[in-house]
């Protein structure tokens, strides 16, 4: 399973900025100021009261802090707005910001896109960073502006300029994805650096795709996994499955399964589907944890309700198969079929498998077929091979050994064995494509080095020929000795009849050949 693709994680909602700033002048600020700061509300508001009354800017804002927080006074967001919405007429530009929050949330003021983005966009315009990222967020969700990934863009890159983490990593995105500038994973990758070493947990899992993927940063598993363990240790799920991913497949750190268990239970438990659905495969089969079928179902489960397709048609193979909980065909069918309607090509075979099989009727012939095709037109190499015999046979369709090839071959080039096999039988009869030794013996050979018997048999048949190769005793010897060593009494006779007719150099030659061949493809 691959690492999940850098994606675009979307901003934490702010707080209220808590600022109080001073300004020059009248001593009943400063002692206001000084009272806050020490937490003596009561003073603070005696003295910033009268001075927001007399249209003082600053005494407005922070009198709306007092009011937003409940310090001092009871919390009231409408006072807050109120008092946020004086001082940002003013030109207080923290005013202005928090202002633009309050309208993005609802809180004090009815919610309004449009009237938060028009005071981030003051504040953005008077250099303040957060506006600016804010800004740069809505352009690019097109929320209370229009849509506009150049103007979203220029607003990271004003809030990056100045440090700012998530613009930073947005602008980074920006770079990925190729939004309003060349796409460019060098610059990108600087971005999230700049980001990621500021402690930004997004910024930091990006980074470590970018090292695992090699994109913009040199291919460096161990520097991904760093980067995926500070993220993760910050809660960051996808980056908690990822280096759950990793220590699974033992890249960039050492191969531990109970690790791998613990990195993907922290995603799961955040809702992670593809984390839970690992999980499950990871207790039915018992790598890092004692094999347990009920937990694996239940790990399933939590991914298959979130509509991950994996899961669901790894759930209905539970009940299909009683694993975990009683067999149940009519549940297996209800989760396969809600794979396959989301295009899982596996639960559209799985599903098919079941009609076939009579386990459960299809609501009629053409909704079985129907399944079954999809697989196959999805690539599932299994469907695509029975959906090839279905052609040679006539069964359920018109006999058609050109449609036979056909899919034949998309199975065969997947590396199916047996379509390779038939493939090669259907090349070797001329039916459906020219006859052809030479192609045959091709295919023969793929499915043969897939240590398929009845491939292998033919091997050694065309060798004892001469079909499609010039004549080879030795080879055939070889091939035969492959098959029979499977068991085969075919090629166990054919062996020994083409043993008769070679000197016992040329047995010994193809006896060493077919152990160098064991040695190398048979674990």
């Amino acid at each position: 399973m691959q690492l999940k693709s850098i994606k675009l994680i979307n901003a934490m909602f702010l707080a209220l900025s808590l600022g109080i700033t001073s300004i020059a002048g009248a001593s009943a600020f400063d002692e206001g100021l000084k009272a806050y700061n020490k937490a003596d509300y009561t003073t603070a508001l005696q003295k910033f009261q009268p001075l927001a009354e007399q249209g003082n800017a600053s005494a407005r804002y922070n009198l709306g802090v007092m009011y937003n927080m409940g310090h001092g006074v009871p919390q009231d967001a409408a006072k807050a707005a109120s008092l946020f919405r004086q001082a940002a007429e003013q030109g207080v530009f923290e005013a202005q910001y928090n202002l633009g929050l309050m309208y993005e949330d609802g809180r004090g003021v009815p919610q309004d896109d449009t009237k938060a983005a028009s005071w981030f966009r003051q504040a953005a315009e008077q250099g303040v960073a957060e506006a600016q990222y804010r800004l740069g967020f809505m352009y690019e969700d097109g929320r209370g502006v229009p849509q506009d990934d150049t103007k979203a863009a220029s607003w990271y890159r004003k809030a990056a300029e100045q440090g700012h983490a998530s613009g930073q990593n947005n602008l980074g995105y920006m770079y990925i994805v190729g939004h309003s500038a060349t796409q460019d994973h060098a610059k990108a990758a600087s971005w999230f650096r700049q980001a990621a070493e500021q402690g930004h947990a997004d910024a930091q899992y990006n980074l470590g795709v970018a090292y695992n993927m090699g994109h913009g940063a040199p291919q460096d598993d161990a520097k991904a996994a760093s980067w995926f363990r500070q993220a993760a240790e910050q809660g960051h799920a996808g980056a908690q499955y990822n280096l759950g991913l990793m220590y699974k497949n033992g890249r960039g750190v050492p191969q531990d399964n109970a690790k791998a268990m613990s990195w993907y239970r922290k995603a799961a438990d955040q809702g992670h589907a593809v984390a839970q659905n690992n999980l499950g495969i990871m207790h039915s089969n018992g790598l890092g944890v004692p094999q347990d079928d009920a937990k694996a179902m239940n790990w399933f489960r939590q991914a298959a309700e979130q509509g991950h397709t994996l899961a669901q048609n790894n759930l209905g193979i539970m009940y299909e198969m009683g694993r975990g909980a009683p067999k149940d065909a009519e549940k297996a069918m209800i989760w396969y079929r809600k794979a396959a309607k989301q295009g899982h090509a596996s639960a559209q075979y799985n599903l098919w498998l079941m009609y076939d099989k009579g386990q459960i009727a299809p609501e009629d012939d053409a909704e079985a077929a129907s399944w079954f095709r999809q697989a196959a037109e999805r690539g599932h190499a299994s469907a695509q091979y029975d959906l090839g015999l279905m052609y040679i046979k006539g069964q359920g369709i018109p006999q058609d050994y050109s449609g036979a090839v056909t899919w034949l071959r998309k199975a065969a080039e997947q590396g199916h064995a047996g379509s390779q096999l038939n493939l090669g039988n259907m090349y070797n009869n001329g039916k459906g494509v020219p006859k052809n030794h030479t192609e045959a013996l091709t295919w023969y050979r793929k499915a043969a080095q897939q240590d398929n018997a009845i491939a292998q048999i033919l091997m050694g048949v065309m060798y004892t020929e001469g079909m499609g190769t010039p004549q080879d005793y030795i080879q055939a010897h070889m091939w035969y000795n492959l098959a029979a060593s499977q068991g085969n009494k075919n090629a166990s006779e054919s062996r020994d009849l083409l043993a008769d007719l070679m000197t016992s150099q040329q047995v010994y030659e193809a006896q060493a050949l077919a152990r160098k061949w064991v040695s190398t493809n048979r674990q």
